[in-house]
């Protein structure tokens, strides 16, 4: 998922890398408000028009590239006694550590509720990357 590279150097990797990364956080940030805006029991401070979802997204990624793949890990043997029913635990686990980490600008009431918008956010995510940001990552290679 990179950007053609005519020149090979780090400057332009780099370049490709943030290109990458904004577009998860843009699509990610839509799916995360599209989503909140559905459930009573799941608030997203939008005071300052989109800074806390967007920081929502910032820290849930940062989770699932450092915290998530370990949770992965050690709970292989749940998951696998559960056919996998145990994975969106995992998810829902990163969600309410966000809901720790921001406090009172982001809330997750129910807990049936959030593993059911964890599910929600794991489907949409996938969605957005397939039909939307891997689409564009492959027009702007395609034309670059």
């Amino acid at each position: 998922m990179r950007l053609v590279i005519k020149d090979k150097n780090k400057h332009q990797l780099r370049i490709n890398r943030i290109f990458d990364w904004l577009l998860y956080i843009i699509g990610y940030t839509i799916v995360f408000v599209f989503v909140g805006s559905f459930f009573k029991t799941f608030y997203i401070d939008t005071k300052f028009y989109l800074l806390y979802p967007t920081c929502a997204v910032l820290i849930i990624l940062i989770l699932n590239q450092t915290i998530k793949p370990l949770l992965i890990k050690l709970t292989i043997p749940i998951t696998g006694l559960t056919y996998g029913l145990f994975y969106p635990c995992i998810n829902l686990f990163i969600l309410k550590l966000t809901d720790w980490i921001l406090g009172k600008h982001f809330q997750l009431y129910d807990i049936f509720i959030a593993l059911f918008i964890a599910i929600l956010l794991s489907i949409m995510n996938f969605l957005m990357e397939e039909l939307v940001i891997k689409q564009i990552i492959k027009k702007v290679t395609t034309h670059g």
